[in-house]
Parts: structure tokens; C-alpha cells; sequence
């Protein structure tokens, strides 16, 4: 049987990028360079579905940072944590809603920061085939057919197309979006959200560069254009920081997280 905790990358690590960098050593070699077609999405039911609900309800910017995300993620995994077992799926699920609370639509329709607002969104999207792309904070309950461990069981899920995320995978994912903006220097965090938060630094400041070859960083970007993301997203941040004042954004810095936004020299020759 899955183990949840692996599968959907529920596995404790340092919440610490340079604490986690000791604790996990890395191989000798330098990152090799990875051609996107070395990087798939995942083709299963589940991912297909979400894939398409990220094209209806992202701006083509935040859609393909979205991508950049998941792909640059892969590669870092896949060279640096080769022992984080938890599936692609999972992984691109939660790429793909990271920033779905951050659309204009969800800005406005809750008190709530982004990022948890998205997390509770993602959560009800995951687990509903018919759900909207909307805030809905009364509708984030699990679906029937949920076992005693909040699991669907495999018959459930073929039932239903395996479009339905299980309960485990669901939680894991929205606890990672709800978490990516969440860079602590102490604590613990889920090897999903750790790697969502690697990935999204990487694309919106450029740290952690060491982590990939750069070369797959260009055939990334090339297929997924930035379109000027690094402007396209500090006038997310204003905005949702002027409708929302607590927002938790703001523990980033407010002028200091655009700055480094803008200064984003790693990326600067694709914007």
C-alpha cells in the first residue's frame, strides 16, 4: 500500500535552505544540463485536469511561471534530492495552484492572504471535478468516498477517472501553497513545500542557482517566457498589499522583496 508521507511528500526537512543544503549532502559532480523533454509533466487524469484548469484560470505570465516552477523544481530534485520520493504529480499539482490565489478575481473576493487563500481553493479544486475557480472558504470539505485516513481508496479513484486527489495528497499540496512565501531560517517544513519554495525563489530572485545547470535554465525559458514576470509579479505583490495591508506577504519586506524581485539578474536575459 502508499505510504502517504512519501508519496505526497509529507516528509519533515529543514525549513532552512542552507541547514537543508548540509543536512542532505550533495553529490560530487556539478548539475548536468537537462533538456525540458527530460523533465515531463505527469499524464495522469489528475495532472491533465489541473493542467487545464491552470490554463483557464492563470494569466499566461503567472501560467508560465507556474511551469518554469515545476520544471526547474524537477531538476533540482532530481540532481539534489534524489531520495525525496513523492510523486511528479504531486508535485506539478501544487506548481501549477501555487500562486491561484494571487488572480485578480481571488485578490478581491477574501480578507484572506494569497497564499492561504490559494491553499483553500487548490484544496477544494483537487478533491472536486466540478469545482469553480473561485474563493470559496465554506466549500474546502473532503468528498464522500474518504476512508477512516481521509483516503480514497484505489476503486473510488478509477471510479472517478482518477481525477480526484486523496485527502493525503489534497492536504499536502495546499499546506505547500499555503507555505511557499513561508522562508524561515528555523523550523521544519514538508519536502513538497521546501522544494515548491526552492523553485519559485529560483524563478522570482535567482538564489539558488548553484542547484541547476544553466543551460537547462535557458531551454526552460525559452519554451516558457517570462513576459516580463519579474514586473508582472512585484504589481501582484503591491496590489495585494494594498488591498491588504496585513497581507503576509509584507514579512518578505515591502520594498525590499520587489527589489529583489526586480534585480533578478539570473533571469534578467529572458524577461
Amino acid at each position: 500500500m502508499t505510504n502517504p508521507i512519501t508519496t505526497y511528500g509529507l516528509t519533515s526537512v529543514p525549513a532552512s535552505p542552507s541547514v537543508l543544503l548540509t543536512s542532505y549532502p550533495g553529490p560530487p559532480q556539478h548539475p548536468t544540463a537537462l533538456p525540458i523533454t527530460a523533465l515531463p509533466i505527469p499524464s495522469t487524469p489528475l495532472a491533465t485536469r489541473i493542467n487545464a484548469y491552470a490554463l483557464s484560470n492563470l494569466t499566461p505570465q503567472t501560467y508560465n511561471h507556474s511551469r518554469r516552477v515545476y520544471h526547474y523544481g524537477l531538476a533540482i530534485k532530481n540532481h539534489r534530492f534524489p531520495e525525496w520520493e513523492f510523486s511528479d504529480e504531486t508535485y506539478f499539482c501544487a506548481c501549477m495552484l501555487h500562486d491561484i490565489g494571487a488572480m485578480e478575481k481571488n485578490l478581491t473576493s477574501t480578507r484572506l492572504s494569497f497564499e492561504f487563500a490559494g491553499g483553500i481553493l487548490a484544496l477544494r479544486v483537487l478533491q472536486d471535478v466540478n469545482a469553480d475557480g473561485d474563493v470559496d472558504v465554506d466549500s474546502t470539505t473532503g468528498l464522500d468516498g474518504a476512508d477512516a485516513d481521509g483516503d480514497i481508496d484505489a476503486e473510488e479513484r478509477m471510479h472517478k477517472g482518477q481525477e480526484i486527489a486523496p485527502q493525503d495528497q489534497a492536504e499536502s499540496i495546499a499546506e505547500a501553497i499555503m507555505r511557499h512565501q513561508d522562508l524561515c531560517s528555523q523550523g521544519r517544513i514538508t519536502a513538497l513545500g521546501q522544494l515548491l519554495q526552492l523553485a519559485t525563489v529560483l524563478d522570482n530572485t535567482g538564489a539558488h542557482e548553484s542547484l541547476i545547470h544553466p543551460s537547462t535554465i535557458e531551454d526552460i525559458a525559452k519554451l516558457f517566457p517570462r513576459m516580463k514576470w519579474s514586473s508582472c509579479f512585484v504589481g501582484i505583490i503591491k496590489r495585494e498589499i494594498s488591498l491588504k495591508p496585513w497581507a503576509h506577504s509584507t514579512v518578505l519586506g515591502e520594498e525590499e522583496f520587489p527589489k529583489k524581485i526586480l534585480e533578478n539578474t539570473l533571469m534578467a536575459p529572458y524577461e
